[in-house]
């Protein structure tokens, strides 16, 4: 039994997710998959299926009844996952704009170093993308930086979908009361863990984007982020964080001296 878990979310991600199975499951590191499919019109879940004869054990499949929403699966995975007893629990997207390799980082950074998140950052060392337009570059950093001044929350990848979770903190978070299920829920799940007085790191990724299949992001998406962000404020000045821990710890990034459980 691994300790670990992916959750991969997907809608019409036939082009990508044969290989990002089996590059998922051949890592170094023992992992467990769980792909959550929204009823995808282009037979994703089916080739799940296929490749659940191989990886018996290893590889989950979820199918939903229609598109319900990023937020949502990843809660549903969060919940399937604890229930099973996962330690390590980690969000990625399907179409290799997340490297799978990286996995092992992120998973370094909180078995290892001690950290309650990772997150794969695009901008701890520069900025680190690859084939985006350079306007959606600026939208993505500046973004990442107004929810940094919103917030006050001490990372500089905001936005990210990479990450790495020990259980403890989606125990911790009251999950029903995650109020994004959108873009901004990368943003509100960040922003709760910091609130609770977890360690999170962030280790140095290069992002590409995807090459195959069809982008997710709308201007909706990003309104909903940008808005978002001052009612993620607004909440937290009238909710209690009950976890007893300073909520000034800066940020560490993966490579230093991380603070470790208390």
């Amino acid at each position: 039994m691994s300790d670990s878990i992916v959750i991969i979310p997907t809608y019409k991600e036939r082009e990508n997710i044969e290989e990002m199975i089996d590059t998922v499951l051949n890592q170094e590191k023992d992992f467990h998959l769980l792909v959550i499919d929204d009823n995808s019109p282009d037979g994703t879940a089916d080739l799940v299926k296929e490749k659940q004869k191989l990886y018996p054990e290893r590889l989950h499949l979820v199918e939903r009844e229609g598109k319900l929403g990023l937020g949502t699966a990843y809660i549903h995975g969060f919940r399937w996952a604890l229930k099973r007893n996962y330690q390590y629990i980690f969000e990625m997207d399907a179409d290799f704009s997340h490297n799978p390799e990286d996995l092992n980082k992120l998973y370094y950074a909180c078995a290892t170093q001690g950290n309650d998140m990772a997150i794969g950052s695009r901008y701890i060392t520069g900025v680190n993308v690859v084939n985006w337009p350079m306007s959606r570059v600026m939208l993505s950093y500046f973004a990442s930086h107004y929810v940094r001044i919103i917030t006050g929350m001490p990372v500089n990848d905001t936005t990210a979908g990479f990450k790495c979770y020990h259980r403890s903190v989606l125990e911790t978070i009251e999950l029903d009361r995650v109020k994004f299920m959108g873009y901004a829920f990368q943003i509100e799940m960040k922003f709760l863990a910091w609130k609770y007085g977890f360690s999170i790191a962030e280790v140095p990724i290069i992002f590409t984007d995807r090459t195959r299949g069809e982008s997710k992001m709308t201007g909706g998406i990003i309104k909903e982020a940008v808005l978002g962000v001052l009612q993620i404020k607004l909440n937290s000045l009238f909710r209690t964080f009950r976890k007893d821990q300073d909520f000034s710890t800066p940020l560490v990034e993966a490579n230093g001296l991380n603070r470790t459980d208390s």
